[in-house]
């Protein structure tokens, strides 16, 4: 469905910024192994697909090695700058924040990011650590160099710990969001994120259709997929949205991309979302970070 003229609402930051509801990923299936190795010249053009498309939304991180085709490709787009939201994530320099902006920034060819994550809070042995890690960013986002800060993986003992020192909230929380991961359990971040006005922004939103498959959530997305004249990834993009939570995803195929924004052509009732919720509930299913959780922890 190529061509389909929508444009991707926006979300309101803690902080005053705004953050687009559809992000395109640039890691996962496009990571280099190599960090020192040749351009990816596929995932430059997938880029410039995405944002002729209308992705304004591009979610990189260092550990990808893929910020440099992110700069290449939003040079080579020739859109304006202040028209695009880019978001990077410190993990590899997680010791060294200020030196991290800097070689991100020199690989974007960009003068600031708009979202600036610690990727994962799994480095630190100490809330002392996650603290003085915290202190970092805040210096990061008063220099200007990011816009915003915010996190990637934390759960509740993460998020307690960096707010009892914090002078800034972070603004977004990146995590695995979908049906079958609604982080139900005792250190989910989702009731502490919501009383701090920190935004949930969910990667791996489609699982519920592709890799978790099959699931008692099948039947429903069936249906709402028939309902709604899409398919089940954009009702499982739908329900994210329809939730004020941030939907990264990414695909190579311009078709894909184009058919993704479908998911705002319309809106789940509440009761759907509900529905989903509680059918979710049913399955537990976390892709990533499984070696940091039990197979039975919700949270």
């Amino acid at each position: 469905m190529a061509g389909l003229d929508v444009k991707i609402p926006s979300l309101k930051l803690n902080d005053g910024t705004s953050i687009p509801l559809i992000g395109y990923g640039t890691g996962t299936a496009w990571f280099k192994s190599d960090p020192d190795g040749p351009i990816d010249r596929k995932l430059v053009e997938a880029i410039k697909t995405a944002i002729k498309l209308g992705y304004s939304h591009l979610d990189g991180a260092e550990v990808y090695h893929t910020e440099a085709e992110v700069g290449l490709a939003i040079k080579e787009s020739k859109v304006p700058r202040e028209k695009l939201f880019v978001t990077t994530k410190v993990s590899t320099n997680i010791g060294d924040i200020p030196n991290a902006i800097d070689m991100s920034l020199k690989r974007f060819q960009l003068d600031y990011v708009d979202l600036y994550l610690i990727h994962s809070p799994f480095f630190a042995s100490s809330d002392a650590e996650l603290q003085s890690a915290w202190a970092a960013m805040e210096h990061v986002k008063a220099s200007g160099k990011a816009k915003s800060i915010g996190v990637s993986n934390f759960y509740l003992p993460h998020l307690t710990a960096i707010m009892k020192t914090a002078t800034v909230a972070p603004s977004v929380n990146q995590i695995e969001f979908h049906p079958y991961l609604q982080h139900v359990g005792p250190d989910g971040p989702l009731g502490y994120m919501k009383e701090h006005n920190i935004v949930t922004a969910a990667y791996a939103p489609l699982t519920a259709v592709t890799k978790a498959k099959p699931g008692p959530c099948d039947e429903l997305l069936a249906q709402l997929a028939k309902k709604y004249y899409v398919s089940e990834g954009e009702i499982a993009l739908r329900w994210c949205i329809d939730q004020d939570v941030v939907a990264v995803t990414t695909s190579g195929k311009e078709s894909r991309l184009s058919d993704y924004l479908r998911a705002l052509t319309f809106t789940m009732t509440p009761k759907e979302v509900a529905q989903m919720a509680e059918a979710g509930k049913k399955k537990h299913f976390r892709g990533f970070l499984k070696d940091k959780f039990d197979e039975n922890d919700k949270s």
